[in-house]
């Protein structure tokens, strides 16, 4: 078994209950998301709507770093517009992707809204609420955590708003 990502480690440390799923990650794949999607949605059961991708942005004015994280499910576009707003900033854009591994400590593609570096002002889709568990990255490329969405919500400080368009 792999060593824990620090998104297991900080499911663990909080007592969350959590079930990580592996699969085999194609290094060249075009969406990491789509790709967990079509390895996991049939094997688990679940959903697309279920799977959730954790997007890096730019927000001027929030936080110390000026990023923020918008957690979305994977099918949905995320508007950068709502998330703004939902985190009480004028706009936002897709933070650079040296950014994003700089502050999370994530690789592109593995980027999990648990256990980053730096906890950053987190807003979640307010679909995750209509599902009794959802799916997020687990902190690398080819591994899923699937957790409540109340835990997910409270492990990450986040809002909840509508952010997808």
């Amino acid at each position: 078994m792999a060593a824990a990502t620090p998104a297991i480690t900080a499911l663990d440390r909080a007592g969350v209950s959590h079930t990580v799923h592996r699969y085999r990650s194609d290094p060249r794949a075009g969406s990491f998301g789509d790709e967990a999607v079509d390895q996991l949605a049939e094997s688990l059961g679940v959903e697309a709507g279920q799977v959730f991708k954790t997007l890096v942005i730019s927000v001027p004015g929030a936080g110390t770093t000026g990023l923020a994280v918008a957690v979305i499910p994977v099918p949905q576009r995320l508007s950068l517009k709502a998330a703004a707003a939902a985190l009480g900033v004028s706009k936002a854009e897709m933070a650079k992707p040296d950014d994003v591994q700089r502050s999370t400590g994530y690789v592109l593609g593995g980027v999990s809204p648990i256990g980053q570096r730096t906890l950053l002002p987190t807003v979640v889709d307010s679909s995750a609420r209509t599902w009794p568990r959802v799916l997020c990255s687990g902190g690398r490329r080819g591994l899923e955590i699937e957790l409540s969405p109340t835990d997910l919500i409270a492990l990450t400080a986040a809002v909840v708003a509508p952010i997808t368009g």
